[in-house]
């Protein structure tokens, strides 16, 4: 398969810029000091399985009362995030640099472009996920102690993660690898003990006649609106480039990997959550899993199922507390303003960054202002990743002659896919969320804002030491 064919070494950034390259300040290859293509695949899956898998499934089957309709809405899911992934691979392989969307859309548009992205990231589009994920393992946690304050150890465990990453690249990769295994260890046990002790449903997972319309219906598109939030994270690896080896080869590999497994834990809970509980005891209900796992295990079947989430969470935490703060590395190496951020510690992780977010998740949790933030930011992110696979288009018909180390396999009809249903998700934030989609507008508008003083007082610095000459 062309996505995990071998990749030809990147040319030098020198070697781009002379076969037209759209120009970029301070772009560099990435380091590639050590991430393996494992670690950067647990760090995919880390950043994907969160808590959305385990609530969905309740709001889905109220209008899709059908076994093959759900299976098939999660596995749409999985395919268009593979859209994605193939065309995030192709421009991490031209440009491996970390931080993602701030590196690819000042590459393919205009550095303006990329600081928007990037000033999103920086500042509320990872510390807000991170700390819902924290909330969430505070609520989790009290199913295994009951007393404790969900609060005291969302932050505990936000802390915590923390210090291993500010511990450097090393340590917070044995602590990445050793946590997402153990979060799929625990979730396939929990796959096997609901097809084997779980008591089967009257429901059916092959295709009937009916299907056709459940698969036609507004409440299927709108479920994958959903269902698309719940595999949001196959692009993480493309915030670590630079430390990943190999990374024109690695981090396609990784995304595709690492989406793949996701893919297919996702079809299987929702199947083991259908099997073995009432469909209309699911019907509304935001914990899933805990009603699962109740009909699995009995009466200790909520605290089984909380504290396997619990464990889950914190490898996604420790994913975005690691991938978040490369975003303001990278914009502290290009803009002046912002150096403190780009240093690294001995270990080689940015102390400064990493606790910039650490500081900001730990404000949203006390305010609880990360359930606010969320909402609004929902547009600016589908906007970022929309016109970041346009990109690929644009950068194939305007700069049809840059070394491309890994084509997007199926193109054009990947990135179209991908496009299409990113579109629609937009429009329905834009029609049922208006106020909500502005605020993330007016986001976006302030970074733009922010740009432009940055980069006024960089040209103004210049002409101030020509005039003292």
């Amino acid at each position: 398969m062309q996505f995990l064919a071998a990749a030809l070494k990147v040319r030098s950034e020198m070697a781009a810029s002379e076969t037209g390259s759209p120009a970029w300040p301070g772009a560099r290859s990435g380091s590639g000091s050590g991430v393996s293509v494992l670690v950067a695949v647990a760090i995919v899956v880390a950043d994907m399985v969160g808590v959305g898998v385990f609530t969905s499934l309740g709001f889905q089957v109220k209008d899709i009362p059908s076994g093959f309709s759900i299976l098939l809405l999660w596995t749409v899911g999985g395919i268009v995030a593979l859209c994605g992934v193939f065309s995030y691979g192709e421009l991490g392989a031209m440009f491996p640099r970390s931080s993602g969307e701030y590196n690819f859309l000042g590459r393919a548009y205009h550095p303006a472009f990329g600081f928007v992205a990037g000033w999103v990231s920086a500042t509320v589009g990872f510390a807000a996920p991170v700390a819902l994920a924290a909330m969430a393992f505070g609520e989790y946690g009290r199913s295994v102690l009951p007393d404790a304050p969900p609060v005291v150890l969302a932050v505990g465990v936000v802390w915590l993660v923390s210090l291993v990453q500010l511990a450097g690249i090393r340590h917070s990769s044995t602590f990445q690898l050793i946590a997402t295994i153990l979060k799929v260890a625990l979730i396939i046990a929990f796959l096997a003990c609901g097809f084997i002790i779980g008591t089967a449903q009257p429901v059916s997972f092959a295709p009937s006649a009916s299907d056709f319309t459940h698969i036609v219906s507004a409440p299927f598109a709108i479920s994958l609106v959903f269902v698309m939030y719940s595999f949001s994270g196959w692009n993480a690896a493309t915030y670590i480039i630079g430390e990943v080896r190999s990374p024109e080869r690695n981090v396609p590999r990784a995304m595709l990997i690492g989406t793949l497994i996701v893919l297919v834990l996702y079809v299987a809970l929702n199947a083991v959550f259908l099997h073995t509980a009432p469909i209309d005891k699911l019907a509304g209900q935001l914990d899933v899993a805990r009603i699962s796992g109740s009909h699995i295990f009995g009466e200790i079947g909520g605290r089984i199922v909380g504290a396997m989430i619990c464990f889950g969470l914190i490898s996604s935490i420790s994913a975005m507390m690691w991938i978040g703060p490369r975003v303001m590395m990278t914009m502290g190496e290009d803009i002046p303003v912002l150096r403190a951020f780009a240093r690294r510690s001995p270990g080689g992780a940015p102390a400064y960054a990493i606790l910039f977010q650490l500081t900001v998740a730990s404000l949203m949790l006390f305010t609880r202002s990360f359930e606010a933030v969320l909402e609004f930011i929902q547009f600016s992110l589908l906007f970022c990743s929309f016109f970041t696979v346009l990109g690929v288009i644009k950068l194939r018909i305007t700069h049809p002659d840059l070394p491309r180390p890994y084509r997007a396999w199926g193109y054009p009809v990947t990135p179209v896919v991908f496009l299409l249903v990113t579109g629609f998700m937009m429009y329905y934030l834009l029609t049922e969320q208006p106020l909500r989609s502005f605020l993330g507008l007016l986001i976006m508008f302030s970074g733009l804002l922010i740009y432009a003083v940055f980069r006024k007082r960089e040209n103004q610095v210049p002409a101030a030491a020509a005039g003292h000459e």
